[in-house]
């Protein structure tokens, strides 16, 4: 399979021929790739069709975090789909940048461009770096290709060197993946997070993008941490700086809806009532589970758990929200025999503290449909006991 593996290969694509042979692959079916190849390859040089087709790829691949619009446009490496910020986060960052009054910003670490071209978007001037010659070059060709030129410098350099002093704000965006997989040591990105802050602590405004499960213990008492989750799913945290030092909080995408952390005291164990609450990724990673409870009314199901119950259904968008019908001791025999008597035929099984895998128990107690309702399996521990909740979602969340 064909791949760009440096500039000079990658400006191939930006030629008249290229552009032409990837406008002709966009709808292409992966499926019908080689007779597709073959057919190509009788009227344009063999390199130039495996590059565009990997180039299609990529932008089929990239068409979840970029919109199919914009993706049909841009360029990607492989590391660039997998690493870049998907648009949705980045468009709210740069919102939030935005807002705070910054109208240049040195995003370091560019990557593909996906945050230089939301900055752009907003209206900020960009100085894009990374030290990938490769790299560079997609992103130089994105910023071309979506009309943002103007506004996004790309630069080729090493971004320890690079002096930041005449922008507004910096953005880093430390690469936490090796040839290991993720990196999980802060201290291992590269450049390592010690010096991302340093860097931070010189500029009037910065953001860190990091990982989302840094231990808190690792975030400085300058930062301003910020976990966001997009759709349910939590994307990435940030490290805010001179905006409010100390301060933790859970955005979730769309929306927004911030939820800041207020110093509350862990909630109190109590018994399972009517109502379950799930927060959101988001909001556990931030430590704000507190605040969850507090809106609701209620406490947790075990001291080491993250599921709020409570008697009230007041739905927040900090939570999904499940109407609990049944509390059992962990039996597969007695959950086989309540989903069957309830005529249970699509099962959800969710899981925290629980060391059994919800496919394996889906398989067990359910190996066939039992009927045309539904239902959602907690497994988990109630007061450090083992124990399965049932229930169902409750009415949609709310605004709160």
């Amino acid at each position: 399979m064909g791949r760009v593996n440096d500039p000079a290969s990658f400006a191939a694509l930006l030629t008249d021929e290229g552009r032409a042979l990837l406008d002709a692959l966009r709808d292409h079916d992966p499926a019908q790739e080689l007779a597709l190849a073959t057919r190509l390859r009788r009227e344009h040089p063999a390199d130039l069709v495996s590059a565009a087709l990997a180039q299609a790829r990529l932008r089929q691949r990239a068409a979840a975090k970029f919109g199919a619009d914009d993706a049909a446009r841009m360029y990607f490496t492989a590391n660039g789909v997998e690493q870049a910020t998907r648009t949705s986060v980045a468009a709210y960052r740069a919102e939030s940048f935005r807002e705070l009054g910054v109208r240049s910003v040195a995003d370091l670490c560019c990557g593909i461009g996906g945050d230089a071209i939301a900055l752009a978007r907003a209206g900020i001037s960009v100085l894009a770096v990374d030290r990938d010659p490769l790299t560079c070059a997609v992103a130089r060709a994105n910023a071309e290709a979506l009309g943002l030129a103007e506004l996004i410098e790309v630069r080729e350099a090493d971004v320890t060197e690079v002096d930041t002093s005449a922008y507004d704000a910096v953005f880093v965006d430390p690469a936490r993946r090796g040839g290991r997989g993720r990196i999980f040591d802060p201290e291992a990105y590269s450049p390592p997070l010690s010096w991302a802050v340093s860097a931070a602590l010189k500029a009037p405004r910065a953001a860190l993008k990091i990982a989302p499960g840094i231990p808190h213990e690792a975030i400085p008492d300058a930062a301003d941490a910020e976990w966001i989750s997009d759709g349910g799913d939590v994307k990435e945290a940030v490290l805010w700086f001179g905006t409010e030092p100390g301060r933790m909080r859970a955005t979730l995408l769309p929306g927004p809806r911030a939820l800041a952390g207020r110093g509350l005291p862990d909630p109190e164990v109590r018994p399972v009532g009517r109502y379950l609450y799930e927060p959101d990724g988001a909001v556990i990673r931030a430590h704000l589970v507190a605040e969850v409870a507090e809106r609701v009314g209620g406490g947790l199901v075990d001291e080491t758990i993250a599921y709020v119950t409570a008697d009230d259904l007041l739905p927040t968008p900090y939570a999904s929200t499940y109407e609990i019908t049944d509390q059992l001791p962990f039996n597969v025999k007695k959950l086989k025999a309540l989903l069957r008597e309830r005529g249970v035929g699509v099962l959800t099984v969710k899981k925290r503290g629980s060391a059994v895998e919800p496919e394996e128990l889906r398989r067990k107690v359910m190996p066939k449909p039992y009927g045309k309702a539904s239902a959602t399996v907690f497994l988990t521990r109630v007061a450090g006991a083992p124990t399965m909740l049932v229930g169902a979602p409750a009415p949609a969340r709310a605004d709160g």
